[in-house]
């Protein structure tokens, strides 16, 4: 007995020193976390190829190059250094080469070589146009391009006016729509270096995939009469020599998407949305089969009521692995094809971001977990092998949040999934909080690694990430809950999650925050104009005033199929009433920040805006924050640094906190 306290004793001492040893994260540490990419295996089985993207500091800037490990994990070898950037490295079929895009030397992106032997890489193509994607045919010998047609440069066109006449003619990052060009498909000879045109049109095409015999390649595109009025997408099939012909395999209504030739090219695995509408929100995409030469599909997962995505036959053509997204989890299943009985190959509290076949039948899989960003592993016989280990010295310094799942009820009696993030070193009781609420909507919080929550609770917060009412992974009709009913349910769920907590002791109810980005941040507003129990909020991103936006953000087909337009009906008393948080804004008494991009066309800046000057009217104690240059996702290293400090002290400055 006496043996076993003293062991005791020893672990207790150096838990505690191990623990000590490490720090909280600050927001400087954005800079210190790499992602990785990729995760091809080599023909021959013995190496795969993927990128990893690093954080200059001192140039506030990213950069991504190109790395080659061992499958056994004993070597790993950095082949590209270089100042451009590298990015989706593919095998030749043969083994020879590995291939990769890169814009070097401020010219458009273009087709690089490596030889497998070593020696500089090799530029390949010199398209005009913009190369967005490309896949070698399986002799090695030709490769599929996608590009989309070049830039007008002339004089003339630069002192034109941007002549929109599309109906979606806004979108971000893309800006405008007005200019006429389009992504198709071209023909690459390596050796004889000609390209060739495979399909033409005022149409774009894209996730372009060889046939097994290499006679044919299929590809995703919308070809209906107006495509910016629907959600539809279609798979075709072209056979791969100039002037052909193509195929229409799919005629499902909405979005067939991800085709994957079986091993023996007589069959086609795919993803289609569940609804078939002209929009499609609240969906979830199911896996199917179709014959390569057309006729009915086979749908398998329908039934399972769970998203699925990242169809990958295996090695037999007997099965096809997919990607299941499942209440605050993303497992790896397999589905039998004669059978279509679908089986767990690994789950677990992680989730899985990637799956590709290893030649040998087994996988090579991204992962991640609340206390690990993404790394590759290899998935053999059902058991995890870690393969990179790039995360290990930023991850060995630092003290992270445990995780846990609550499920909470809300006031109407909906069961809620949320994750807690409590403080390192806490006592897990009565904590001050900040619920950080996922955008989308129809997205989920999982067991990912989350920076933002996990910085929230180095910074002595316990923090709540909410699956409401419109979050996937809990079936569709989860998802549907709140169409065209924004800001009511999902608020409720938000609301019962807090009181649940409050009451049982876990966090300190008189000393609450939230925040969120997008709809995220749209649930921000909501919530604070229903309930003034929080101290204070961050809205990044978010609107209020939904009439206001009708026409200006790029969801003009959400609101024409979901809403219905302002003028028609008894349609505006609905934009009025999911529009309260801006009609309604002398209810809110909580401090708020509103942050935002100023190039946003997915939620554009009039949404914080109007929410900043409502509030700076009202006297409620406001800032507006505007990251010059940046679209909806903020990606300049620097401004998301920015985001992070803003946080902590818009939270600091109204709320208390314990000391650890």
């Amino acid at each position: 007995m006496k043996k076993n306290l003293l062991l005791t004793c020893i672990s207790t001492i150096l838990f505690f020193s191990t623990f000590a040893q490490k720090r909280n994260l600050v927001p400087n540490d954005i800079y210190r976390i790499k992602s990785t990419g990729g995760g091809l295996v080599s023909p021959d089985g013995n190496w795969f190829v993927y990128t990893l993207t690093s954080i200059d500091s001192a140039k506030n800037n990213r950069n991504t190059d190109i790395w080659m490990m061992k499958w056994d994990g004993s070597e790993n070898i950095q082949l590209t250094n270089s100042p451009d950037g590298e990015s989706n490295p593919q095998w030749s079929p043969d083994g020879k080469y590995i291939s990769f895009t890169a814009a070097r030397g401020g010219g458009s992106s273009q087709l690089y070589l490596l030889n497998r032997m070593g020696g500089e890489a090799i530029k390949l193509t010199d398209v005009k146009g913009e190369l967005s994607d490309y896949a070698w045919s399986p002799d090695s010998k030709k490769i599929a391009l996608l590009q989309r047609d070049p830039v007008d440069t002339s004089k003339e066109q630069k002192n034109k006016p941007w002549v929109i006449d599309r109906y979606h003619f806004k979108q971000d990052i893309s800006g405008y729509l007005y200019d006429k060009r389009w992504t198709h498909i071209y023909l690459f000879d390596v050796k004889e270096k000609k390209l060739d045109t495979l399909t033409r049109g005022n149409l774009d095409e894209s996730d372009i995939k060889w046939s097994p015999d290499g006679t044919k390649i299929a590809f995703v595109s919308n070809r209906t009469a107006d495509p910016d009025k629907n959600s539809n997408t279609d798979i075709y099939v072209i056979e791969a020599k100039p002037g052909a012909a193509f195929k229409q395999l799919t005629t499902w209504k909405g979005r067939d998407s991800s085709p994957r030739w079986s091993p023996d090219g007589k069959t086609l695995a795919y993803v289609r949305s569940t609804a078939d509408g002209n929009f499609i929100m609240y969906d979830q995409p199911i896996l199917c089969t179709i014959s390569a030469e057309g006729g009915e599909p086979r749908l398998y997962s329908k039934d399972l009521d769970r998203p699925v995505g990242n169809p990958r036959w295996n090695k037999e053509g007997t099965a096809i692995a997919v990607l299941v997204t499942d209440d605050c989890r993303r497992y790896v299943a397999m589905c039998d094809v004669a059978s279509a009985k679908m089986t767990k190959l690994i789950e677990g509290d992680r989730v899985f971001n990637s799956l590709e076949l290893h030649p040998g039948g087994n996988w090579i899989t991204s992962s991640s977990d609340p206390q690990m960003p993404s790394e590759f592993y290899a998935l053999e016989n059902g058991s995890l092998r870690r393969l990179t280990k790039v995360q290990d010295e930023f991850i060995s310094s630092v003290n992270l949040a445990p995780v846990q799942k609550i499920v909470s009820t809300s006031k109407d009696g909906n069961k809620v999934s949320n994750l807690l993030f409590t403080p390192a070193g806490s006592d897990g009781k009565k904590m001050p909080a900040v619920f950080y609420i996922h955008g989308g909507p129809v997205g989920q919080d999982d067991y990912g690694f989350d920076l933002t929550r996990q910085m929230l609770a180095a910074n002595g917060y316990a923090v709540i990430a909410v699956n409401y009412r419109g979050s996937n992974g809990r079936g569709i009709a989860y998802s549907k809950a709140i169409e065209a009913d924004w800001g009511n349910k999902e608020v409720l769920d938000i609301l019962g999650a807090a009181d649940q907590l409050t009451k049982a002791g876990v966090i300190d109810g008189d000393n609450l925050g939230i925040g969120g980005w997008s709809y995220g941040g749209i649930l921000t507003n909501y919530t604070i104009a229903s309930d003034t129990r929080f101290k204070a909020a961050c809205s990044g991103a978010g609107s209020s005033m939904q009439l206001s936006l009708v026409g200006v953000d790029q969801y003009i087909t959400q609101f024409e199929n979901e809403i219905g337009y302002p003028w028609k009906d008894k349609n505006l008393e609905k934009y009025l009433k999911l529009s309260y948080p801006y009609l309604k804004a002398d209810r809110i008494k909580t401090p708020t920040i509103f942050l935002t991009g100023e190039k946003d066309f997915n939620v554009p800046a009039i949404g914080s805006e109007q929410m900043y000057q409502a509030l700076r009217s009202l006297g409620i104690p406001t800032e507006l924050i505007v990251y010059p240059g940046q679209f909806h996702g903020i990606t300049n290293p620097a401004y998301q640094k920015d985001r992070l400090v803003r946080y902590n002290a818009w939270f600091d400055r109204y709320m208390s906190k314990k000391s650890f």
